[in-house]
């Protein structure tokens, strides 16, 4: 009943005009952030960071979870007209979906991903309403071991899952940890890794970082390397779902959010891994005609499976980020950075320091899944229309917005500087394929895991065996060795099947 009460009183900040109006803009924002092929969620979110120094929290954090969950709506837009989807988790959907276009049935698979998504994202809200407060309530009973134990796990699972290479994510999360150690330290008060620059001494805004690393780095990444993409666009039919293609999305839509929300619960990273395990099941267990149209004509199952699947994980992903303050993906980290900004720490203590806060985002996340609803189905013509807007014109906006927005938070050109310059950073790592959101984890994650570490070992009396002496300490030490090593492993494994499947063909040849 506690849980239905806090609910209710988050509906009722929720339904205010005012955050009714930033949740509207925040999923039509997002929608549209979708559709445009190379911009993501991550990307609007971290350009819009700025506005945190003028908006209301609760309607701020309304307006990106907006964004958030919009832009997985609008990303199966063009993964179905164009075959280029608009962020990653829509490029599962593309494979059948822009099949499914091509023969005339763009309409459907629209209806199918626009439904899946909306059942999907309301099934893993209701998770996170049930889940979220027990998760929360037994990680408020964590002491200072735990808590670094906690932040050595979200520094693990970022580096070792984001992007190809553990080294490389390691690297990348190093560099973020260097990022936040800039400005004064904690407990002596003594300048640290400044250069002499006073503007330094209070360290490096995260915003700056995240608009940086995402919105700049993304537009230069795509001025430098891309150049110009000729796209075909394939006819739009009429939004609907005849009753077979009911018959067959439904099942789809429920094994794809059953597959999803355990994956968004999990540190385990990104939508790729259940929208492909969702798209593998429904290929399994498709039959006869409908089987023959997968790599064809294009099955719905292969479209509606994926997006409730993506659309769950990506509501899930809340669980782990409200409650233990860990980022599943890059725009849960650069959400974790908008909390930050307002000297918000998501984790344990959320749930009872910011409770009108967390209620009140995750009501909005019910009011946000019908307004795309809306939003998606009667109008997917006029997001379709955004697709003509140019790609130069598009990124220049981008770039003014992202400065603009750097330069009024402080008024200050060092500021601007050192945006490019992170800006510049990105556009290397991306060249050479180093994930961007371990930057982001270890530069706000980093100060805590540091006091914490402190803590810790002053509790043990200088000593560092503290973090193996305790439990709950000592199970997350196990689990950060399992993170690290059991992926290689089966990944060894898995070589040496195939290696040995190989060595038996030829010696059957």
């Amino acid at each position: 009943m506690e849980i239905f009460d806090a609910l209710l009183a988050g509906f009722a900040t929720a339904i205010t005009p005012a955050n009714l109006l930033w949740a509207l803009v925040g999923c039509a924002l997002g929608t549209a952030v979708g559709v445009l092929p190379g911009i993501g969620p991550a990307v609007a979110v971290a350009m819009l960071l700025p506005i945190t120094a003028k908006v209301e929290v609760t309607a701020s954090m309304i307006f990106f979870a907006g964004i958030y969950y919009g832009a997985m709506y609008g990303g199966s837009t063009t993964s179905i007209l164009l075959n280029t989807p608009g962020e990653t988790a829509s490029m599962v959907t593309a494979m059948e979906g822009n099949k499914m276009a091509k023969s005339g049935r763009a309409g459907a698979a629209l209806a199918t991903s626009a439904i899946g998504s909306f059942v999907a994202g309301t099934i893993a809200t209701v998770v996170v309403t049930l889940f979220a407060p027990g998760v929360a309530e037994f990680a408020v009973k964590l002491g200072p071991p735990e808590y670094f134990m906690l932040m050595v796990l979200a520094f693990t699972t970022v580096s070792a899952v984001l992007g190809q290479s553990a080294l490389r994510g390691m690297t990348a999360l190093f560099v973020g940890l260097a990022l936040g150690c800039v400005g004064m330290d904690q407990i002596s008060g003594a300048a640290r890794y400044t250069a002499g620059q006073m503007e330094l001494l209070d360290g490096i805004d995260i915003v700056l970082v995240a608009v940086g690393l995402f919105a700049v780095a993304e537009v230069l990444y795509a001025a430098i390397y891309e150049g110009t993409v000729n796209e075909t666009q394939n006819k739009m039919s009429r939004v609907h779902m005849t009753a077979r293609d009911w018959k067959r999305s439904w099942p789809a839509w429920l094994r794809g959010t059953l597959i999803g929300t355990p994956f968004g619960c999990i540190p385990a990273g990104g939508t790729e891994i259940p929208t492909f395990l969702s798209y593998a099941t429904e290929k399994k267990l498709a039959k006869g005609e409908d089987k023959a149209e997968f790599g064809g004509k294009g099955a719905i199952e292969g479209v509606a499976g994926p997006e409730a699947a993506n659309n769950a994980t990506v509501t899930a992903a809340l669980i782990p980020l409200l409650t233990l303050g860990i980022p599943t993906s890059n725009t849960t980290a650069v959400l974790l950075g908008a909390f930050q900004n307002y000297g918000i720490n998501p984790g344990p203590q959320l749930f009872t320091s910011s409770a009108a806060l967390v209620w009140a985002l995750i009501a909005s996340l019910y009011i946000g899944n019908v307004m795309l609803l809306v939003l998606n189905l009667p109008m997917v013509g006029l997001w379709v229309k955004l697709l003509k807007i140019p790609r130069p014109q598009l990124y220049a906006g981008i770039l003014i917005f992202a400065t603009v927005g750097a330069y009024g938070m402080r008024q200050s050109t060092f500021d601007l500087f050192l945006l490019y310059a992170i800006g510049l950073l990105g556009v290397l790592m991306r060249r050479f394929d180093f994930p961007t959101a371990p930057v982001v984890v270890g530069m706000i994650l980093g100060p805590l895991a540091e006091a914490q570490m402190r803590n810790a070992v002053s509790i043990g009396e200088g000593s560092w065996w503290i973090f193996l002496q305790r439990p709950m300490s000592l199970t997350l030490v196990i689990i950060v060795l399992a993170v690290l090593i059991l992926p290689r492993l089966l990944r060894r494994w898995a070589e040496r099947n195939l290696a040995r499947a190989r060595q038996n063909v030829d010696d059957v040849s």
